[in-house]
């Protein structure tokens, strides 16, 4: 599969063969799910925490005596069913992270990659290097690469900072570097903007056994 290289003014500049091996099956479906599930389940700060009838501020002094007063029996101001009580069964602080095999993750990337390829959503640009960090001036490239959607670009992270600077004022654009790039990533945005460097260097990833 090859794919067309743009220059930041639109204009074709050349081809780029696809080196990587593309998945035309339905193999790594699974490790698709595998990979976006553990890369939501560590977002999760995993912090909630409740105090239990033994943990809330309080006395062991009975309420009230057993017996005489017409009320119902009580012994502890830190009963559940009292306000300011413990909570019974709330959340704790817990870890949700979810472990993966590299050989899963590394299919789950080939499989949404190649997917996103077949479909046309990533288009590969020579270069991505900006004068300025004014967001205008990103914008004429994102205009001038008729990109509509949510767009995510992919760069090396070598390029100079005005690239994110100029990025991180548009809403509906990411930056991620081809080092950090993740299943869910790829699958998120509606397309996926690619420095020709970025690229293959994602492929490198993608071909190592």
């Amino acid at each position: 599969m090859k794919l067309s290289i743009k220059n930041t003014a639109g204009k074709n500049s050349g081809e780029l063969e696809v080196k990587f091996t593309m998945i035309e099956n339905g193999k790594g479906t699974q490790a698709v799910h595998d990979a976006v599930t553990a890369y939501r389940a560590a977002q999760r700060s995993g912090t909630a925490c409740t105090k239990t009838a033994g943990e809330v501020a309080g006395t062991n002094k009975k309420p009230w005596k057993q017996k005489g007063t017409g009320r119902a029996r009580a012994g502890s101001f830190q009963s559940p069913l009292w306000v300011g009580g413990g909570v019974v069964f709330g959340p704790k602080p817990r870890d949700f992270s979810k472990t993966i095999s590299k050989k899963t993750k590394q299919l789950a990337l080939r499989k949404a990659l190649s997917e996103r390829l077949k479909m046309g959503d990533v288009l590969v640009v020579d270069d991505l290097k900006l004068s300025t960090h004014k967001t205008k001036d990103f914008m004429k490239v994102i205009d001038a690469l008729e990109l509509t959607g949510t767009t995510l670009v992919v760069s090396c992270g070598t390029e100079n900072n005005n690239l994110t600077r100029a990025v991180n004022n548009i809403s509906f654009v990411t930056i991620t570097t081809s080092d950090s790039l993740n299943t869910y990533d790829v699958l998120r945005p509606d397309k996926l903007l690619f420095t020709k460097s970025a690229f293959e260097k994602v492929e490198a990833r993608l071909n190592k056994e």
